[in-house]
């Protein structure tokens, strides 16, 4: 069999690199805007704001910031899929899997996270970086293929 654009190849090497790659831009970023709110507030930065379900809340402004800066980080993070994944198809596999093992990192620093404001801020996020990472993988697989009049005189 020939190798042909984007030939289906099963490579687990690429995969858990991609993996990893996504992970450590989720982890980067979102320490970069969780970063950028300690300074806005003046709050004490800590891993809790990570990993503490109890630290998302509506009902303190250093919870509501916070949470906007995991919705900062879904933007980011869905540039990281356009990067790194570059296939509209495996977006949301990608960004499924970033808030699994993010799940699981809360789970082992601060047990199960059982508020339905982490919950349904983690689901956003997820979907908000799936779908705008599909967008931009969709338009740069989408781009016309610039065909030069030479090349098509030549093989007909």
């Amino acid at each position: 069999m020939a190798a042909g654009f984007r030939s289906n190849v099963w490579d687990p090497c690429l995969i858990v690199s991609q993996i990893v790659a996504v992970q450590c831009i989720f982890y980067l970023f979102l320490a970069f805007w969780v970063l950028l709110v300690d300074l806005w507030t003046g709050s004490m930065r800590s891993l809790d704001q990570f990993f503490r379900p109890r630290d998302l809340e509506f009902s303190s402004f250093k919870g509501k910031v916070t949470m906007a800066a995991f919705c900062l980080n879904a933007l980011t993070g869905a540039g990281g899929l356009w990067v790194i994944v570059r296939r509209a198809k495996q977006c949301l596999d990608f960004a499924a899997t970033a808030h699994l093992i993010h799940l699981i990192i809360c789970s082992i620093y601060a047990g199960f996270p059982t508020t339905m404001t982490w919950w349904l801020l983690n689901i956003t996020c997820m979907a908000l970086m799936a779908v705008i990472g599909e967008f931009a993988c969709m338009k740069t697989e989408l781009k016309a293929i610039p065909v030069s009049v030479a090349s098509v005189k030549s093989t007909i």
